[in-house]
């Protein structure tokens, strides 16, 4: 099996390249290393079944492949706002050359779409037949929107050419090779305990979200790249259905620093959810799979990561 894994050098990304190694598949991984890097997949080089490509998905490349995950793109507020035009060419043309790629070559294509396409979500927790409530035109649009449209590209793909597609929708995902700068809760939670800095909460903390450890999510998609079954081309929640407030959180972190937590209350920024929570019964049903690595043990992974690094 060849697989092609698009920002392979990210976060997620340089996982699941580790994974599908350990599978024992050849992997190429794109990147052009806006928020990926190469220490995410150096000890991958020197593998014989591995190869890097440096590269933009938003420009054409053809390559002989059986599998594509398209993963490019910048996940965390700081980096797709940091430029939002670029943000959605990443997910529209990044999608259609990847789509095209699959199209010519017959390869079947995972798109990883997120739980940011519920917007600010009325429904709770959130089932894959609702459709959101998403400001077009806000500030995380760019992100929200881009990847609306891409989960459009792969169904009108599918229906009009017949390409093998998969729609993961994931939930907030931690673990180890997150950024210590890209501005998602968890490692700016760590990032700020170690530093003996006191933590920075958005609104009054009420809000919530659910974490999935990343080895968790990894297992998901490819149990779902690798599934037949009846409308496996619609999407798939895969994220942790436990909800926890950002209070909590910030108590948990805690523990997971053996550090005394202080917290400043910021304004909530514009359109940020007030609550996040998957529904998991369709992952449950089509791939057999939910998450195994509880929060506190998952934090203490992610704690030892950054402890290890040397926090600028």
């Amino acid at each position: 099996m060849r697989i092609l894994v698009t920002g392979g050098a990210g976060f997620i990304g340089s996982h699941l390249c580790e994974r599908l190694i350990a599978d024992g598949a050849e992997v190429i991984c794109l990147d052009n290393f806006f928020t990926g890097r190469k220490a995410n997949i150096e000890h991958l080089l020197p593998h014989p079944h591995f190869e890097l490509v440096r590269h933009d998905v938003t420009e054409p490349i053809l390559l002989e492949v059986d599998q594509i995950y398209n993963l490019a793109c910048p996940a965390s507020p700081v980096h797709y706002q940091y430029n939002p035009i670029k943000t959605v060419k990443t997910n529209v043309m990044g999608t259609i050359n990847m789509l095209g790629l699959a199209k010519r070559v017959k390869a079947r294509i995972l798109q990883a779409s997120t739980s940011e396409v519920y917007g600010d979500p009325i429904e709770h927790p959130q089932t894959e037949g609702y459709w959101g409530n998403v400001n077009p035109i806000g500030l995380r649009s760019c992100y929200d929107e881009g990847k609306r449209v891409a989960e459009t590209l792969m169904m009108d793909y599918h229906r009009q050419s017949g390409v093998d597609t998969r729609i993961v929708r994931i939930f907030n995902t931690y673990g180890t090779r997150m950024l210590e700068n890209d501005g998602r809760v968890v490692s700016n939670f760590i990032v700020q305990a170690l530093r003996g800095e006191r933590l920075t909460i958005y609104g009054d903390g009420s809000q919530t979200r659910s974490f999935c450890y990343v080895s968790d999510l990894v297992e998901g998609i490819v149990r779902l790249m690798n599934t037949e079954a009846e409308d496996i081309h619609l999407p798939v929640n895969i994220g942790n259905p436990g909800e926890f407030t950002m209070n909590e959180l910030a108590d948990e972190i805690g523990k997971a620093t053996c550090r005394k937590i202080e917290i400043d209350y910021l304004p909530l920024p514009q359109d940020d959810p007030k609550q996040r929570q998957p529904n998991i019964e369709r992952a449950n049903a089509l791939l057999g799979w939910e998450p195994t690595v509880p929060l506190a043990e998952g934090l203490k992974k992610t704690v030892e990561y950054f402890s290890g690094r040397t926090l600028r």
